[in-house]
């Protein structure tokens, strides 16, 4: 346990890697100091092997990458994906995390001119998702270091598992190459050229308080499982696996003791949707033909197994279209009687409305106990576990982004107090607010956070950011709430679409059959009349064809946008790829 905490005894695998591309061959050579290994793919059989570098051809052409995040197949046969740009994030209790920036994705065909004219254009589609998943921001990864596991799961591990490669040990539900790396993984020998890959933010800061230095970070890992966009995925699977669900994890580091508090948000863990359909806020849906209690309990079930007691902090609206999923919520807590499953309805708009902010504590009050009851996880210098966390927060609004990141960075500051106070930077009445750049550097950190997670389910910023930043709500961040939420609508019903097939097709739940291919791509539109503004505007010689003309156009306008909004799920982008039953 001692050796796995203090990172004296951690999987790894190269860092540093060379690309030679040859028309028979892939060859990746590990560039580390002393390495001679060199992984060959074969462009035509697709097979994998271990070579050394003097097998290389010396008229390879050759580049430097970052390393590799996998292959997948579309129409066109395999392709490899690389990482060929990366920036430091920092180091993470003395291991180097990196963000893939840049990536290529190289056919291990020579050319596509065996394919029909409809095939190269599917083709075209599918690297325009996987390039679009890719760029989508916020890969990470460490070649030294287990990115995927809290601190606390990191010290409670047996040999086995320290004698494990990162690929083998990594919790799957934070590996989202996982599908990518699906051939290496049945090949242990190439391990050492592969690492997770995790989704989200982390950032890492070297901060001071009465001059003492301690390290701070913040590592939001977003599920694989049940991924997808804003309004095509909401609710469970029948796994258990939420939608945007998220394991947030604050790590400090002082005088080589860690502590560290774990968070998680995910959608409300029953059978709902909310599909678009051109209104602004379409009305989420209840489910009326599955039994909702079978998937709730397997939700709650594995998270107890992995974090202990759950305390959940539902702050969705008591009123209006959000009001029967609060209602529900609430009933199969008490159904299921399970009690390490706390329930706690919170309205954050309707305590918050009117700028009243400060009515956030009245939530805090209310959980000082038990938050206070779970602790944090603390090991001191010499890797000795002196206290565990007993139980998290599973924070949720309707996206679980923007209500829920504001709740998340105060229940995390208050973690932070203690942790500091514990570990001697902080004295007694000495508080975290008072510290004024730390405090600038806290608020905007979890900003980031949150922005990062809205970016990737929503397509925007998060809202709200105003108070994360500043402690105040201001009329200028409200402003650029109102922004925010028209740039979501659009791109919510207009190319959300494309954005949830990019992501099913990157994490294999749609898999591209080679061999017998047949387009899902093709577009489908109900029959429209377009009506034109020129029509609108032709007049008539006298002022009663005019009126004619306008009472015409304006009733056919106004039947016609009725229209549409009626069949409002007709005409939004919607997915191609995946079965229906998935989205209903």
């Amino acid at each position: 346990h001692v050796t796995e905490i203090t990172g004296a005894k951690m999987a790894n695998t190269f860092q540093s890697f060379s690309l030679h591309i040859t028309p028979e061959k892939f060859y990746i050579e590990a560039c580390d100091d002393g390495s001679v290994d060199v992984l060959a793919i074969d462009r035509v059989s697709t097979e994998m092997t271990l070579t050394v570098r003097k097998d290389v051809p010396a008229s390879a052409e050759t580049r430097p990458i970052c390393g590799l995040m996998g292959t997948i197949r579309l129409v066109a046969g395999m392709y490899l994906v690389v990482i060929t740009k990366k920036r430091k994030v920092g180091d993470l209790l003395g291991h180097a995390v990196w963000k893939a920036l840049d990536f290529d994705v190289i056919s291990y065909k020579k050319t596509i001119l065996h394919l029909t004219d409809n095939q190269m254009q599917d083709n075209k589609t599918f690297l325009s998702m996987i390039n679009s998943m890719l760029h989508s921001d916020g890969f990470y990864f460490a070649t030294d270091y287990d990115l995927t596991h809290t601190l606390q799961r990191l010290a409670n591990t047996s040999p086995e598992f320290q004698e494990m490669s990162l690929l083998e040990r990594a919790d799957q539900r934070f590996v989202w190459n996982g599908h990518l790396l699906r051939e290496f993984i049945a090949q242990p020998e190439l391990h050492m050229f592969v690492f997770p890959v995790v989704h989200g933010f982390i950032t890492v800061k070297s901060s001071c308080i009465s001059g003492k230095v301690f390290e701070w970070s913040i590592i939001s890992r977003r599920s694989c499982f049940r991924a997808g966009v804003r309004y095509y995925v909401r609710g469970i699977d029948s796994e258990g696996h939420a939608a945007n669900y998220v394991e947030t994890e604050q790590i400090v580091q002082y005088n080589g003791a860690k502590a560290s508090f774990v968070q998680t948000r995910g959608s409300i863990p029953f059978y709902w949707s909310q599909r678009p359909n051109l209104r602004y806020k379409p009305k989420p849906q209840i489910s009326k033909t599955v039994n909702h209690l079978d998937g709730f309990q397997r939700h709650f079930d594995s998270q107890i197994i992995l974090y202990g007691r759950q305390v959940t902090l539902n702050l969705i609206n008591q009123k209006g279209s959000e009001k029967p999923l609060e209602l529900a919520f609430d009933k199969m807590v008490t159904n299921l009687g399970n009690g390490m499953i706390k329930y706690i309805a919170f309205d954050f708009h309707k305590e918050c409305s009117h700028m009243r902010w400060h009515r956030l504590q009245i939530l805090l009050d209310m959980v000082a106990e038990m938050q206070d009851d779970f602790g944090y996880f603390l090991v001191d210098a010499d890797g000795k576990v002196l206290l565990n966390q007993e139980g998290t927060f599973r924070s949720n609004c309707m996206d679980c982004l923007d209500r829920t990141n504001v709740i998340q960075s105060l229940l995390a500051r208050r973690s932070l107090q203690s942790q500091l106070q514990r570990m001697g930077v902080l004295h007694i009445g000495q508080r975290i607010e008072e510290q004024t750049d730390f405090e600038k550097m806290y608020k905007n950190a979890w900003a980031d956070n949150a922005d990062a997670c809205a970016k990737q389910y929503a397509g925007t910023g998060a809202l709200k950011t105003d108070f994360t930043r500043t402690g105040k709500r201001t009329h200028w961040g409200l402003l650029m709430d109102g922004w925010n939420s028209m740039i979501r609508y659009y791109k919510n019903n207009f190319s959300d679409g494309f954005r949830q097939d990019s992501i099913d097709l990157f994490l294999g739940n749609y898999v591209v059959d080679e061999a017998d291919w047949t387009t899902p791509l093709t577009f489908s539109f109900s029959d429209v009349f377009n009506v034109t503004l020129t029509c609108c505007l032709l007049s008539g010689d006298t002022w009663t064809e005019t009126l004619a003309y306008v009472l015409f156009w304006g009733t056919a306008s106004a039947v016609t946008g009725g229209l549409i909004l009626f069949y409002g799920r007709d005409f939004v982008d919607a997915p191609k790829l995946v079965q229906k039953e998935k989205l209903d």
